[in-house]
């Protein structure tokens, strides 16, 4: 793979030599449309190389904690930066994976745009996946319609854009990272240079909570500054548009645990009289929400900041979807009466991610357990902060006769109150949302609908990242510009990437490169 990761580099700058040498001598169209024909044109002939260089990454294991293998994937991704002439550096921080960031200074720009993609990927049990995570393999379509194994070879020709690559981080994030990658290459091979500076900061503890990134972008600051940042995560809308997103949810996480008695009872001697943890804790989440997902807290909806225009506008605009999703996961109904899945997501939540306690089935046993723990995650809207909606939970619980301790009780602490909680909270984040109104996203939305058609604008995401953390450091704004299918299996088994977004990747973001100081 060395050899052809060399041989790719000495052929690339000699594209790139020749065709900015012939670029002012003919007489370039710099329209849009002669662009985008160009691009297409470009991953058309270099299909080959594109596949192979995202075969290679794909292929090198990327769990944050594989310090040695992470290490590898960052060395390799600043060798893909260096071949394209980007300036490029690992910024360290102890214990933690490197961040690769690269800087390519355009003479003529006026703006810098930061490109963000994290490189690390999620654990992958191979005992769950149809083919192994870190060995990619290509299939024609989705294995839920019985896709079939097909030579890797067929991608050298025309392939149906149907197809999909199946391995760990084939979406979530190294496509994108290749798809930016090649953009730069087709535009250069174009004769045309980006109408930004770009930057590129490559995470590698994405997918392990980024518990270093604050104190990274604030030791990197200078070096980190821009007009914008651009995230390259998660995927488009389940319309199949694309998409752009413009914030996403905060979140809080609590472990809770109620207790009975101090050893397990035998539930015939002692039932009905001793207490059982599992019916506290299930009368305890009972109150705190709704069949219809209403949070009953007290307070918890006070601080939610009101929709703008523009964010009423471009609710009213997202294509409907709710009735196709609903038969694609076998629901028969949602919560609130059938409401619109965007009209959900701009509202804070509480999720039950999980309850364990006792045992069920064959390993049931006639015991009342000695305690039961639920996970719950509560979800965050602007002006929404994680400690005040922790100060309200709490403030409910010990209004409806809990008490609350923050560590493990003893027996003697037990024996003190029968409905005794533990609470064990993460420390959270708050949601963070850039305006839709302003020029900068008004200049992203116009540079993606050139590349790609109409494109559905979201307010906020349903899911969470510490986009805060860019913003309340560097104070740039944050838009996420996604790119890959929404049924990609993210987090689990069988991750892939449909080719078509692939391809939509690479032309949206070269369109960035290209016309977003133009227009911005």
């Amino acid at each position: 793979m060395a050899a052809l990761h060399g041989c790719f580099c000495s052929l690339l700058v000699a594209c790139w030599t020749l065709a900015l040498g012939v670029a002012h001598a003919a007489d370039a169209d710099d329209g849009t449309e002669s662009t985008l024909r160009a691009i297409r044109e470009y991953r058309a002939q270099q299909r080959e190389r594109i596949f192979a260089e995202l075969f290679e990454l794909l292929e090198i294991p990327n769990v944050a904690s594989d310090s040695l293998n992470i290490r590898r994937n960052a060395e390799h991704l600043v060798s893909m930066l260096e071949s394209r002439g980007v300036e490029t550096q690992l910024l360290e921080t102890e214990g933690a994976p490197p961040v690769v960031f690269g800087h390519l200074r355009v003479a003529a720009a006026r703006r810098t745009v930061v490109f963000y993609a994290h490189y690390d990927g999620q654990p992958a049990d191979a005992a769950g996946w149809q083919s192994e995570p870190w060995r990619p393999v290509l299939r024609d379509g989705a294995l839920f319609a019985g896709a079939k194994v097909r030579p890797r070879e067929l991608l050298h020709g025309d392939v149906d854009p149907e197809w999909r690559i199946y391995a760990r981080s084939a979406s979530d994030d190294k496509s994108p990272i290749v798809a930016l990658l090649t953009a730069l290459d087709a535009l250069r091979a174009a004769g045309r240079e980006p109408s930004v500076n770009l930057k590129f900061f490559f995470e590698g503890e994405e997918e392990a909570g980024s518990p270093h990134l604050d104190s990274l972008l604030r030791a990197h600051a200078a070096l980190l500054q821009a007009d914008v940042w651009l995230f390259c995560d998660g995927p488009i809308h389940q319309s199949g548009r694309p998409q752009v997103v413009f914030g996403v949810r905060g979140v809080i996480g609590l472990e809770m645990t109620s207790y009975g008695p101090a050893r397990p009872l035998h539930s015939g001697h002692y039932g009905n009289w001793a207490p059982n943890p599992i019916a506290i804790l299930s009368e305890c989440l009972a109150g705190m929400r709704t069949a219809d997902g209403r949070v009953l807290i007290a307070g918890f909806y006070d601080d939610v900041r009101a929709r703008s225009a523009a964010e009423r506008e471009a609710l009213a605009a997202v294509p409907a979807v709710e009735e196709r999703l609903r038969a694609e996961l076998s629901l028969a109904a949602t919560e609130a009466d059938g409401a619109r899945l965007m009209d959900r997501l701009m509202l804070p939540a509480m999720n039950l991610r999980g309850i364990e306690a006792g045992r069920v089935g064959s390993e049931a046993k006639n015991a009342i357990p000695t305690e039961a723990r639920a996970s719950i995650d509560f979800r965050l809207v602007p002006e929404q902060q994680p400690e005040r909606v922790r100060q309200v939970v709490e403030a409910h619980l010990r209004e409806h006769g809990y008490q609350i301790v923050h560590a493990r009780p003893d027996d003697a602490a037990r024996r003190r109150h029968p409905r005794t909680l533990l609470l064990e909270w993460d420390s959270g984040y708050p949601a963070f949302r850039t305006p839709m109104d302003r020029p900068v996203s008004r200049a992203v939305v116009e540079c993606i609908e050139a590349a790609l058609g109409d494109v559905v604008r979201i307010p906020t995401l349903g899911g969470s990242l510490p986009l805060h953390l860019f913003h309340r450091n560097l104070n740039a704004p944050v838009i996420v510009v996604p790119m890959v299918n929404h049924d990609n299996n993210q987090h689990a088994a069988d991750e892939n990437l449909r080719i078509q977004n692939f391809w939509d990747g690479i032309d949206m973001y070269a369109m960035l490169m290209a016309r977003l100081g133009e227009v911005w």
